[in-house]
């Protein structure tokens, strides 16, 4: 399922619509209603496309905070039913758009599950299901669309499908990382790290975690006040992270798991990616009090690239996500990105990550970047693909 796929969602949603209400028992045409008897004069209803429209309420919704700008659209048809006479105003006629309406009620959200494979490839990246709801259709909408020498004015209904999401082939802006120096094996950072600080609104104990975003094994301090009683606990997720040092300001952190074989860096913890972070301090009797809330982000961790024997593009490191995991690796040459590969086979463990390389992808040296739930790797190791 690419990025490409979703730019025919448009037509998707009708054939989805037809197959949908075709699975009732429903003989479905797609097109102009006074073309629906050219073909069969059969009894039938008639799905016609009549606008698409800009979705106002996702207009700034990205998918990517680093990607393109997707297109997200509304689209109206109208549903129009003929009897065996090619007549809508019959009482046969009325029967059948009664039963077209009750099915598309029923179905209320416009799943993809059990479609062809082409159509959920071109709707599988819709964050949620498409809705299905009933407009007004009145008169006057039905004259102006069934208007002219040889329409009829014929009884019909209007039915709205939302969102429809579009994808342009436009790659997104990913760039290699500030501080660190790829051109050393491995890369180092080149300055202190910046933390970004975090004010809560509300609750008095966390001010803010240095650094925000770290690995796995990695010492963090966390900054607030009243951090010197006995029996407090780090959490990440729902991780307890190891303590190693305490004072009233701060507490010296280590992110390994305390748990024995430190589940965390072993992939059988959280995921890469943000994360709620917070202390908590036992009360004695089974429950806890907890701080505010910060965001921390566990930085997924990329050691080596290569091509294997199939040609295919392997990269191994340590929480590189899972199949539940938003994960994209981009092949980076000449200060751009080249190719967004987001079709990506995960192993157990999270220890590696396995991608079909797209057809034409040009020879030459890149450097893989990777990034799991929006937080990329410190690491972008270089692969010279023949």
């Amino acid at each position: 399922m690419a990025r490409v796929d979703s730019q025919g969602a448009i037509g998707a949603v009708t054939e989805l619509l037809r197959d949908r209400l075709m699975d009732r028992g429903l003989v479905v045409a797609v097109g102009k209603p006074e073309q629906a008897n050219d073909n069969d004069p059969a009894a039938k209803l008639n799905l016609f496309l009549y606008e698409i429209s800009i979705d106002a309420s996702l207009r700034n919704h990205r998918l990517d905070p680093d990607g393109p700008d997707p297109l997200w659209l509304v689209v109206r048809y109208l549903l129009t039913a003929f009897d065996d006479e090619q007549r809508s105003d019959s009482p046969a006629a009325h029967v059948l758009i009664g039963q077209g309406l009750v099915a598309l009620y029923e179905l209320n959200f416009l799943g993809v599950r059990g479609a062809r494979a082409p159509l959920q490839d071109a709707l599988g990246h819709n964050p949620e299901p498409l809705k299905i709801t009933f407009e007004e259709s009145g008169p006057d909408l039905i004259s102006k669309l069934l208007q002219g020498s040889e329409e009829t004015y014929r009884l019909s209904a209007a039915v709205q499908v939302r969102p429809i999401l579009l994808l342009p082939d436009e790659v997104p802006r990913y760039s290699l990382l500030v501080g660190m120096d790829h051109s050393l094996v491995p890369p180092a950072e080149t300055a202190e790290p910046v933390g970004i600080e975090v004010f809560p609104s509300l609750g008095p104990r966390l001010d803010r975690v240095e650094p925000g975003v770290f690995d796995a094994g990695e010492p963090v301090t966390i900054h607030g006040i009243d951090l010197h009683l006995a029996g407090l606990e780090v959490v990440l997720g729902e991780e307890p992270l190891q303590v190693v040092g305490q004072r009233p300001d701060h507490l010296d952190v280590i992110v390994a798991s305390v748990r024995p074989g430190d589940l965390l860096a072993a992939g059988q913890g959280p995921s890469a990616g943000e994360h709620p972070l917070t202390v908590r301090w036992s009360r004695g009797d089974g429950r806890y009090r907890s701080s505010n809330l910060l965001t921390a982000a566990l930085r997924p961790l990329v050691t080596t690239a290569a091509l294997n024997t199939a040609g295919a593009l392997v990269v191994q490191g340590r929480l590189l996500g899972t199949e539940a995991d938003d994960v994209l690796l981009a092949l980076y040459a000449d200060g751009a990105v080249k190719h967004l590969l987001d079709t990506v086979e995960t192993a157990d463990g999270q220890s590696s990550l396995t991608v079909t390389l797209p057809g034409g992808t040009a020879a030459g040296t890149y450097q893989v970047i990777v990034k799991v739930n929006g937080v990329q790797a410190r690491t972008c190791p270089t692969v010279v693909i023949p």
